[in-house]
């Protein structure tokens, strides 16, 4: 509840503007009702032609006109501010995933963070178009329309004063039970969500093992669920519009009761007065159930509003960046007694080292002993816990994000590919690329002999995912974005795990060509791969064991043993 305060506070203006149109509206009600009751009151009773009401039946249609415009400017002014406060939140959302550190944006479902992006987000739209003018208009109308029914009757106004305080305690009471109904609601969505999307992204793998009938029954009993949720969510605004309407007709009918014996019983009141009274009553009382049924509306935003708020919150550890720019050329790293973990009590990672200009760095290790979050580290994809990260002797963090990613290029084993052609794929790492750059960095990938056999060649177009192109096809496409880049500094992350040897033979020789030009920091298993490194860091549970070269390193036992069980001599 307090993100949607805070984020209506942001729209001040617009909710003044909301407060005057109200103001607006209800003049236009009250001289609504006031021309019907004259215009009756004169053709009816003063037996007055038609023709000398003309100018008041021009005018009563110029009110009525006159609400519906106003009307109408009420709404679009709320679905503006609706569209404003989704689209901050969407980029709050956007800016938190893109700045958290890289486990933990990898970490969940991605099926649920897409939910709360687009469904949790769609739920605050009630707030802020509905249940938010509403409310500033029934805080403006009904009082309106209450001074003016008491002018004419003060008995009128009396008994509303005493029957109207039922429906705000009505809307308290049965709010409690939508709160917790909308919770339920949008948990099963947000469920069913992340389930689905989950799911259709692990189709082949479910069907793989036999598991697919099996998804398919959680997804059909978790669609079960959020039907039931809406199911209840919608008994409680059916009962509440009830008890509304109840209220409503109660206090109605005692106030007809009132104006029917005081004008046809004891004639203290005349038949203007006892018809304005009456047609204003109705007015008085439909601006508020009009506010109940938004109030329930807008009660599935708060909880929206508290799944978000979990959201933006959770996780927050993003890497810190400045605005300086660095030299060109490859830039020295240092890490400055850097620790990393993970969470409390879980893997942590200790290390200080230095990366000089255009050296060729290897990091080996066992599995589980920190290679892959030490390339991580120094991406600047994950925050030290304690140390610093110093380029060129600055601290990192001292450099804007867009510069330093400018001069990086990262390889995983497994190179993310988006749908579209292999010209766009390898396009991403240089946009303003020409034609020419783009089939040159194929061609020194070596993917000239696959864009040959492509119906297409380089436009050529993909899955999602790199669907249609093998993982070593994939790995070329990420090489030729490499060249295209032509970084300052290069990770490989286990680039050659996995590829057959006419592969891993491009691209050892592209990794050598690319090494001309910049820092070139490997993860390896294979350790015959990095024989020939500059140095090699050694890691071992987090720790740095071992740092040289591999005739250095041979006289380390963990290493040597590695390297014979990985079919090497020893020396």
């Amino acid at each position: 509840m307090e993100q949607l305060k805070q984020l209506a506070a942001k729209q001040r203006p617009a909710m003044i503007l909301v407060g005057f149109v109200s103001m607006l509206i209800g003049a236009a009600i009250i001289s609504q009702a006031y021309l019907i009751v004259r215009i009756v009151d004169a053709v009816f009773l003063q037996h007055a032609s038609f023709h000398s009401v003309w100018p008041e039946l021009l005018t009563l249609m110029g009110a009525l006109f006159l609400r519906v415009l106003l009307q109408w400017l009420h709404g679009r002014v709320g679905i503006r501010m609706a569209t404003v406060a989704k689209k901050e939140v969407r980029q709050k959302l956007i800016k938190h995933y893109a700045e958290n550190p890289l486990m933990a944006s990898l970490s969940g479902q991605s099926g649920r963070k897409t939910g709360i992006l687009m469904e949790a987000v769609d739920e605050l739209d009630s707030y802020f178009s509905q249940y938010l003018p509403q409310l500033i208009r029934s805080s403006v109308v009904p009082l309106m329309l209450l001074v003016a029914i008491s002018v004419q009757n003060i008995y009128s106004g009396i008994i509303i004063l005493v029957t109207a305080p039922f429906i705000p305690i009505a809307m308290a009471l049965i709010g409690m039970r939508t709160k917790e109904k909308s919770d339920e609601q949008l948990q099963q969505m947000t469920a069913f969500s992340g389930k689905f999307i989950d799911t259709l992204q692990g189709l082949t793998t479910y069907k793989l093992f036999g598991r697919a009938k099996e998804q398919q029954e959680e997804i059909h009993n978790s669609s079960i669920g959020f039907r039931d949720a809406t199911m209840a969510v919608l008994k409680v605004a059916f009962l509440s519009a009830l008890a509304m309407e109840f209220i409503s007709m109660l206090a109605t009918g005692i106030i007809a009761l009132e104006v029917g014996l005081r004008l046809v019983i004891f004639k203290t009141i005349t038949f203007f007065t006892a018809f304005f009274v009456l047609t204003l009553v109705p007015e008085f009382f439909v601006s508020l159930r009009e506010l109940s049924s938004a109030f329930h509306t807008g009660r599935s935003s708060v909880g929206a509003a508290k799944l978000i708020q979990e959201e933006l919150t959770s996780d927050q550890n993003p890497v810190q960046w400045g605005n300086k720019t660095l030299e060109s050329g490859p830039p020295t790293i240092s890490l400055n007694q850097v620790k990393f973990s993970y969470k409390e009590n879980g893997f942590s990672l200790a290390i200080q080292t230095d990366i000089r200009q255009y050296e060729q760095v290897a990091i080996v290790g066992r599995s589980g002993s920190g290679k892959t979050t030490l390339l991580h580290l120094i991406a600047g994809l994950l925050e030290p816990n304690k140390g610093t990260i110093h380029l060129n002797r600055k601290q990192r963090s001292d450099y804007s994000e867009a510069n330093w990613f400018s001069k990086l290029s990262y390889i995983s084993q497994h190179p993310y590919m988006f749908a579209g052609t292999i010209r766009e794929n390898i396009a991403i790492s240089k946009m303003d690329a020409t034609a020419e750059e783009i089939e040159l960095a194929a061609k020194k990938a070596g993917l000239s002999e696959l864009l040959r056999e492509l119906p297409d060649g380089i436009d050529t177009s993909i899955g999602e995912a790199g669907r249609g192109l093998s993982g070593g096809e994939m790995q070329r496409v990420a090489l030729a974005r490499a060249f295209l880049k032509r970084p300052a500094v290069i990770l490989f992350d286990e680039p050659t795990t996995g590829l057959d040897l006419k592969t891993e033979q491009i691209l050892e020789q592209s990794m050598k060509e690319l090494a001309g030009t910049a820092t070139v920091i490997t993860v390896a298993h294979r350790l015959h791969t990095i024989m020939h490194a500059d140095r090699i860091l050694f890691l071992d549970k987090g720790e740095l064991l071992a740092s040289g070269t591999h005739h250095e390193l041979m006289q380390v036992e963990p290493y040597r043993d590695m390297f014979v069980i990985q079919g090497g001599e020893r020396s």
